[in-house]
């Protein structure tokens, strides 16, 4: 159903993005990778990706806090692999502090990732879309931006706002072949949580398993965490034709953290 097609997935080098990066490719949609870390590592899974998957799979650096750099990964993924069928933006950053301690510059640099990217990349990318009449949008949210935690004014405000941008790009694009939707995922099971995991068990002087149990117990109801290759799977079905109506939506994968 999607076998040709391509896309770009911001923030795709580890985690979430790599966990969406593969669950496409795997459906035979050729993938622009994109983020930070060794370049060696990157080669691997870009090369790893496509003799997996027998699709092409191209990697940019592009620094998503530099809009010209955008600008130029979505071009460049247009010239490379033909067009972009599928916008994924799911480049983001953290940081915890109190709203009085809250660096500027923090907040500066995660309105600039976390949001202000996903614009500079949706305005590139959706004239081509429009062109094709056929398109696809996904912005990897949260479930911070539905709902608030403490010392994460930055991180929760780019969500929430990230969340009404998802709104606003699906009711203009609404006729023209074009869905965008928000994916907003609870506690996810990636190498940097548990390295979290390690830190506080060793900390606590309990085991993994019940450090697990009590971070998920903080916000979750399911004791249980979402995967990347979970959250991938959800990406790629909101970019088949079942999908087709599904536009404006904010998806929760969250063990029912904003059920409550």
């Amino acid at each position: 159903m999607l076998r040709g097609k391509n896309s770009v997935i911001t923030g795709s080098t580890s985690g979430i993005g790599l966990g969406i990066a593969r669950a496409l490719a795997a459906q035979g949609v050729n993938v622009m990778l994109n983020g930070f870390g060794d370049k060696g590592e990157i080669e691997a899974i870009r090369a790893g990706i496509a003799q997996e998957f027998a699709v092409t799979a191209r990697y940019s650096p592009a620094d998503m806090s530099r809009p010209p750099d955008i600008a130029g990964l979505i071009a460049a993924a247009a010239k490379e692999l033909g067009s972009v069928d599928i916008l994924v933006n799911n480049a983001g950053i953290q940081h915890v502090a109190s709203i009085e301690d809250f660096p500027a510059e923090k907040w500066d640099a995660i309105i600039a990732i976390n949001l202000s990217a996903a614009f500079h990349a949706i305005r590139a990318a959706v004239p081509g879309m429009k062109a094709r009449k056929w398109g696809r949008i996904i912005n990897t949210a949260s479930a911070h931006g539905l709902v608030a935690s403490a010392q994460k004014a930055g991180y929760v405000a780019a969500k929430h706002g990230l969340v009404g941008l998802t709104k606003v790009v699906a009711v203009e694009t609404a006729n023209d072949g074009i869905t965008c939707n928000a994916i907003c995922p609870g506690w996810v099971l990636t190498p940097l949580v548990e390295q979290q995991i390690a830190v506080r068990a060793h900390a606590g002087g309990r085991s993994i398993e019940a450090e697990k149990v009590a971070l998920l117990s903080e916000k979750q109801p399911m004791h249980a965490f979402s995967t990347p290759e979970g959250i991938g799977a959800l990406a790629v079905f909101l970019c088949g034709d079942a999908a087709a109506t599904i536009t404006g939506a904010s998806l929760s994968i969250d063990g029912g953290w904003t059920a409550q």
